[in-house]
C-alpha cells in the first residue's frame, strides 16, 4: 500500500511540475502515473549501471555529473512514454532537481501524517 501512495505522490509531483515548467508536457493523470512508474523502474535498473560506468567523471566533478545522469533518465522516459515530453537536457536537469525537492516535501508530509 505504501508503494502505491508513493507512486501517486510522485505522479502528483510530475503533474505539478508539468504545469510550472515550460518544456515539460504531460497529457493526462494516467500518463503522470505511468511516468512515475517508469522513472522508478529506470532509477532502479538503469541508473545504477550508468553510475558505475561514469564513476570516474562523477568523482572528478564531485558528484555533479549525477545531475546529467538524472536528466538522461528523464529523457529516456520521454522517449519511452507517449504523452510525456521534455524539451531539452537543461529542462530535464531542472525537472529532475525540482522533482527531487517536491518528492522530498511530499514524502515528508506523508510521514508527518502517519505520526
Amino acid at each position: 500500500m505504501n508503494l502505491i501512495v508513493k507512486l501517486l505522490l510522485n505522479a502528483l509531483a510530475v503533474i505539478v511540475l508539468s504545469k510550472v515548467l515550460n518544456g515539460v508536457y504531460v497529457d493526462s493523470y494516467v500518463t503522470a502515473v505511468v511516468v512515475a512508474v517508469v522513472l522508478s523502474l529506470l532509477n532502479l535498473f538503469v541508473k545504477p549501471v550508468l553510475v558505475i560506468f561514469t564513476l570516474p567523471i562523477t568523482i572528478v566533478t564531485l558528484g555533479l555529473f549525477l545531475l546529467i545522469i538524472n536528466a538522461l533518465i528523464i529523457l529516456l522516459a520521454d522517449n519511452l512514454i507517449d504523452g510525456f515530453s521534455v524539451s531539452s537536457i537543461w529542462t530535464a536537469i531542472l525537472f529532475s532537481v525540482l522533482l527531487s525537492i517536491l518528492q522530498s516535501i511530499l514524502h515528508s508530509l506523508l510521514k508527518e501524517d502517519k505520526k
